[in-house]
């Protein structure tokens, strides 16, 4: 299935979500509950933003945008985290006033077996999307399923410490629970905010990427033949590499781009999804960068 499918997919769950948790909330008043609802409802958010921005992503570059679109992938991670934040802030306010107003909680059994069925759904769906925004870089994919995740791990943690609320008769256990329901949801919106910002900033492609690049430019390399300036960055499924390839100034012009083209088409089949830019130089020749007068 294509990314833009999962979202679809991640949008009708999350209605399913939202209606069996908002139901295991309404008959027990759990605010443990309340808050587990309430992400799900930023599911459903994030997961149409989310589809917003891929479909945007993958339009063709135009005039105003000639390197594409790419990048605004990274807006739906960033305004996904944003929500996350914003869940959790309304989470806590209202765990803090049940914790000083605490409430007697009604049929546990149902409200649980809800929740476990609607982390049953989620659960699924979110593994399914982790391995397809491996297989395609898609950050916006893998924010949204990141943040199925957290929601799976906190309905888990909500139905452990309604079972103790069963067991112990601690009713301030509910409040609690949501409380820590929200702080571990607002970590995932923080680091959701922060790989954001890394993309949109260009951060320079993985490490194991990095040594394949490497690796493919020293099989060209020769006394006569050296590569410099070599920089990386990812913008949403794309990834690019800038460099600059020296060799003597006495080869004719079709020699030396025979070779470039060599180049660049073995360092595109080594990296799935690669654009490279080399530019020519002799050997005697250094490009120089970050010089003074150029920030005047």
């Amino acid at each position: 299935m294509q990314v833009s499918t999962y979202l679809k997919l991640s949008v009708a769950v999350a209605v399913a979500t939202i209606a069996l948790k908002a139901g295991a909330w309404w008959i027990t008043d759990s605010v443990g509950l309340l808050s587990d609802a309430l992400e799900s409802l930023v599911n459903l958010a994030g997961a149409s933003f989310a589809l917003l921005m891929v479909t945007l992503a993958a339009a063709p570059p135009d005039e105003d945008h000639p390197y594409g679109h790419h990048k605004a992938e990274y807006f739906s991670s960033g305004f996904e985290g944003v929500l996350i934040l914003a869940a959790a802030l309304a989470i806590i306010v209202t765990a803090v006033e049940r914790l000083w107003a605490p409430q007697p909680l009604e049929q546990l059994g149902w409200g649980l077996g809800l929740s476990l069925l609607a982390s049953a759904f989620n659960g699924a769906l979110a593994w399914a999307m982790l391995r397809k925004a491996r297989e395609h870089r898609s950050m916006a994919l893998e924010g949204d399923a990141r943040h199925l995740m957290t929601d799976v791990w906190t309905s888990v943690g909500v139905v452990v410490g309604l079972a103790a609320v069963t067991v112990t008769d601690w009713l301030w256990l509910d409040p609690v629970i949501a409380i820590a329901v929200a702080a571990n949801i607002a970590r995932e919106g923080v680091s959701l905010i922060r790989s954001s910002a890394d993309g949109l900033m260009d951060r320079a492609l993985e490490p194991e990427v990095r040594v394949q690049i490497d690796q493919v430019l020293a099989g060209f390399a020769h006394p006569t033949i050296r590569f410099d300036h070599v920089v990386t960055r990812r913008a949403g499924q794309r990834r690019f590499v800038d460099l600059h390839m020296h060799m003597p100034a006495g080869w004719s012009l079709g020699r030396a781009a025979a070779l470039r083209t060599s180049v660049e088409q073995a360092l595109m089949s080594a990296v799935p999804g690669l654009r490279a830019t080399i530019q020519l130089l002799p050997s005697d020749v250094e490009a120089h960068f970050d010089d003074a007068r150029d920030l005047l």
